[in-house]
């Protein structure tokens, strides 16, 4: 049989000094105690003013030691010290009397004895509550304690939801009903609702038949299923607020007391308190959570705007001294850590830092021209660099897939300043290219003075006393204002000249200029030239050459000439390539306006020539005789008074100085012409050094 505390704590029920309390609780079928008559003070009297004999004086003793002893109840009731066959009357009066004394001694130092135990737990509670951090862990700890102090089957806690007007199970100890650990109770619902509602502790002894509480279906199932017939419930109030109910229950109908009704509540009121504490202790804990992420958030924000304006500072300074595409690429990969890539509006790349050579993707270009903001396609952030409405090319950054909001911007911002360097070149390239448009014109029409083209030449870094070659470009697959930014940007590079003139793209440079390629005269650089610009703009370009020339009054004519060429590279279907006249055989002699006939001769037959003057041979009066026996070798050797043998190993010879192709109808047609030109000039003899054996 288990053992209930009954005792109150002091000041809290309203407990008298004869143990009887007043706590206001509503019991059902109960009434307050009755305050027991102070009898004692009559049995004292006459006890003090009645002479007693030595037995009553004996078992009054008695009494005194089982007092001291804490005897249990049934010790005072020894029918020894009522003993009928006492001294007098008056000595058994005064032995019930002081019995009686002795019995309610008895029960007030046993309620003080409780009380001290209860105060000790309460007080050992407020400890272990005031040591917990967490709100769950409180919250259980509560309930459990509530439950070894007053000895019920179940305790069980409830907390106000003031969004939703009602009161829900929140932690339970002993409960075996999953319904019931997760019942809800609108406000007055219940026992537990109407605790909630009124602030004032409630009891039933049982609750299925108590009919003061509002019963509902799924109240009354919860209780049911749990099996609860006796239930107390006390408010958790922190003020004049109520956050809760604080519950003991019993699984058999019984009454409580108001010891257990104080002591609950006294419980309860530690427990409003520790899980207020709680409560601002996690909302502390919340807010120095947010208070760090904030900080964080600052700090990088910080971080962020030091970067942005270390980067503004850098890209200013740029732009004020002057730097170029490929400074700008070079500072944006130091400050976002990753390579950068600047194309033109053709694709073509303009500058490149910290990273491979890659062709800008036209989605991504178009995407981030749209939506005026970089983009990230293929693992690499593009950003359209525009002026206006116009494209002016884009900027890629390479190595970087977490780009922030802030390097983002940051990008962006590159792009910006790219935009404004595109725009500063262009207008420099454009008045720079119209100022050496009108020096070409100039030269190609002798529309000035020539010591006045030299010196305006100089300004430009260029120096029309070295030799130079001129070069007449032309393309159909490309339109024209492609070809002549390729050809200033080659101009650019050799220091020479590029601009339109007339229908054609004319192109001046020196004549030894880097990349001209070896040979004597243009024609080697006219087929450089025309596989450099296939190559820069995917695209054939037809290239004739003239010169080289010195000084301004020779450019007219080596233009004229240069164009002569390629159009008969046009006319002979050779679109895409490059020569000068003299690589056109006879044609280019033909159509040469001052015909180099002796030149003509050397380059057609001079290895034959130079291999008759070194060995004392006559290979050249062989080749005569073979073309005027219409290519017979039997008449030629008829003619040559020689064996058709010594004929065949002639001709082997000269196929191998003169090609395996001399036999070609248009070759053949060209050694036939140098071959008369040569008898007609008077056998002009070249010099062996000029040409291999």
């Amino acid at each position: 049989m288990r053992c209930r505390p009954t005792t109150a704590l002091p000041g809290v029920g309203g407990a008298d000094t004869n143990g009887a309390a007043h706590t206001g609780v509503e019991q059902h079928g109960e009434h307050p105690m009755p305050t027991t008559e102070d009898s004692g003070t009559r049995g004292t009297a006459e006890f003090t003013g009645t002479r007693t004999g030595t037995g009553a004086l004996s078992r009054l003793r008695t009494l005194l030691d089982l007092l001291d002893r804490g005897a249990p109840v049934e010790a005072f009731q020894d029918p020894e010290l009522s003993d009928p066959d006492a001294d007098s009357d008056v000595d058994a009066a005064v032995v019930a009397d002081a019995t009686r004394v002795a019995l309610r001694i008895r029960r007030t130092l046993g309620q003080h004895r409780r009380r001290e135990v209860e105060l000790a737990a309460l007080f050992d509670t407020a400890g272990d509550l005031a040591r917990l951090r967490e709100p769950d862990a409180v919250l259980k700890a509560i309930v459990h304690r509530a439950k070894l102090l007053l000895g019920t089957d179940v305790t069980y806690l409830s907390l106000n939801d003031e969004e939703a007007g009602d009161t829900y199970m929140r932690v339970t100890d002993g409960s075996v009903s999953a319904a019931f650990q997760q019942v809800r109770l609108g406000m007055g619902e219940g026992l537990g609702g109407l605790v909630a509602e009124t602030a004032r502790p409630y009891s039933t002894g049982d609750y299925r038949d108590d009919r003061r509480f509002r019963h509902t279906t799924t109240i009354d199932t919860a209780v049911t299923e749990e099996g609860l017939r006796a239930i107390l419930g006390v408010p958790l109030r922190l003020g004049t607020r109520v956050i809760g109910v604080l519950y003991a229950a019993d699984r058999t109908a019984r009454t409580f007391t108001p010891d257990e009704v104080a002591l609950l509540s006294s419980l309860a009121d530690h427990a409003a308190i520790a899980i207020d504490g709680a409560r601002l202790l996690d909302e502390t804990r919340t807010a120095l959570v947010e208070l760090n992420a904030a900080s964080r958030t600052i700090e990088a924000h910080n971080e962020a705007m030091r970067r942005a304006e270390d980067a503004h500072d850098r890209l200013t300074d740029l732009v004020l001294r002057g730097g170029d595409v490929t400074d700008v690429a070079t500072a944006i990969g130091t400050v976002l850590q990753g390579g950068t890539l600047v194309h033109d509006a053709e694709g073509a790349e303009l500058a490149r830092a910290g990273t491979d050579p890659r062709p800008p993707s036209a989605e991504a270009v178009t995407a981030s021209r749209t939506g005026g903001r970089a983009v990230f396609v293929h693992g690499t952030w593009v950003c359209a660099v525009l002026a206006g409405q116009e494209l002016l090319g884009s900027i890629a950054l390479t190595g970087r897939a977490d780009l922030d909001d802030a390097d983002r911007r940051l990008f962006e911002r590159a792009s910006l300043v790219t935009a404004l360097l595109l725009l500063l070149r262009r207008s420099v390239a454009e008045t720079e290219d119209r100022i050496r448009g009108e020096l070409l014109g100039d030269l190609l029409t002798r529309a000035a003075d020539p010591a006045g083209l030299s010196a305006r030449a100089r300004r430009l870094g260029v120096d029309l006393g070295r030799p130079h070659a001129v070069f007449v470009l032309h393309s159909t697959a490309v339109p024209r204002a492609r070809l002549l930014a390729a050809a200033a940007r080659i101009a650019q590079a050799r220091k020479g000249l590029a601009g339109p003139h007339r229908e054609d793209v004319v192109l001046v440079c020196a004549a030894e200029a880097p990349g001209a390629g070896p040979g004597p005269g243009p024609g080697p650089a006219a087929a450089g030239l025309a596989g450099e610009l296939r190559q820069a703009l995917a695209a054939p370009v037809t290239v004739g050459a003239a010169g080289p020339v010195s000084g301004p009054a020779e450019f007219a004519d080596a233009y004229a000439e240069a164009r002569r060429c390629r159009t008969a590279l046009c006319a002979l279907g050779r679109e895409g390539t490059g020569a000068a006249l003299h690589d056109l055989g006879f044609l280019g002699v033909l159509l040469g306006d001052q015909t180099d006939l002796g030149g003509y001769v050397r380059q057609t037959l001079g290895p034959v020539l130079a291999y008759d003057t070194k060995r004392g041979t006559d290979l050249t009066h062989t080749l005569r005789a073979y073309f005027d026996a219409g290519a017979s070798r039997s008449r030629a050797a008829e003619a040559l008074h020689v064996h058709v043998n010594t004929v065949v190993q002639r001709l082997e010879r000269i196929g191998s100085l003169l090609g395996t192709d001399w036999q070609r109808p248009e070759r053949a047609l060209e050694l036939q012409l140098a071959l008369r030109i040569h008898q007609v000039n008077g056998h002009d003899a070249p010099d062996p050094g000029d040409f291999a054996a």
